[in-house]
């Protein structure tokens, strides 16, 4: 079972917050953890946090913690559509990628937050606008990656030359996972474009979220893409004072519902070196 670690709180009260974040991401380099995932927002996200306390900007934590670790992997869990430029967001995945030695990950969605755009001046357009445009860059993601400067030419984005040099050290590409769970868009894209989904933990003994595995298989069968090239990763929260024993048992079953990857979050404190432990017990004992 491949475990992550998902920092979304960074009001730390001990140490300075660079100094605890770093102790965090050695943490868990150390523990054998996936991946070091971070939340892609200006404003504090985290329904049990306010919206002015401390966060940090994705792409420049994630720069930071590539030279202060040497094997977890790195990534926006997950980066909003339209949140950047097209290019600019490609090319700050394969920055990252570049200077990590290969352990970056591409994670997008078509974002969500209102309350977020308005406060910071960000475009937010209507849904489905959203998701063309998250199609879009999954379009474009894999042309630039492939080399191919040539025209690009979508609906709302048109690039003349996209450029990506250096391109990235992950061959083909940085692997791609895209948030969200909805059935129509966002799992026919994991299919189409994606190399790992991200769903929810419903706490409904798992109903939910074998069904929404089962419409991505049907998608997968209609792109004609092998269900099993997709990594399944949940998304779940590690709860106050939860033991490693009880972590472990919870990994089990998402194994059993047919995951193969768990992407962890705190809730109400961000993470310390004993947590990571906790969750790290699921590497070796699932």
């Amino acid at each position: 079972m491949k475990v992550s670690i998902s920092i979304t709180n960074y009001s730390w009260s001990g140490g300075g917050l660079t100094d605890e974040l770093v102790r965090v991401a050695g943490a868990a380099d150390q523990a054998g953890i996936d991946t070091v995932w971070v939340a892609d927002h200006l404003v504090q996200g985290d329904p049990s946090r306010r919206l002015d306390d401390e966060m940090l900007e994705a792409y420049t934590t994630l720069g930071y913690l590539a030279g202060r670790t040497e094997r977890v992997r790195l990534g926006a869990m997950v980066s909003a559509a339209t949140f950047r430029a097209p290019a600019l967001l490609i090319k700050a995945v394969t920055t990252l990628d570049v200077v990590s030695r290969g352990r970056a990950w591409f994670g997008v969605g078509a974002g969500y937050h209102g309350d977020e755009a308005a406060m910071m001046g960000l475009f937010l357009p209507p849904t489905a606008e959203r998701f063309e445009r998250l199609e879009e860059i999954l379009r474009l993601a894999t042309q630039m990656w492939a080399g191919d400067a040539s025209p690009f030419e979508g609906r709302h984005y048109r690039l003349e030359r996209p450029l990506n040099v250096p391109n990235s050290v992950t061959r083909p590409h940085p692997p791609i996972v895209i948030g969200g769970s909805g059935e129509k868009v966002t799992l026919r894209l994991v299919a189409q474009y994606g190399d790992a989904c991200n769903l929810p933990d419903v706490p409904d003994d798992g109903s939910t979220v074998r069904h929404k595995l089962d419409v991505l298989a049907r998608h997968c069968d209609a792109v004609g893409r092998p269900f099993e090239a997709i990594e399944k990763t949940l998304a779940t929260a590690l709860a106050p004072g939860e033991s490693a024993a009880s972590f472990v048992e919870r990994c089990g079953v998402a194994r059993e519902r047919g995951f193969d990857h768990v992407s962890v979050i705190t809730r109400g404190t961000p993470w310390t070196e004993d947590t990571v432990a906790t969750v790290a017990a699921a590497v070796s004992g699932v």
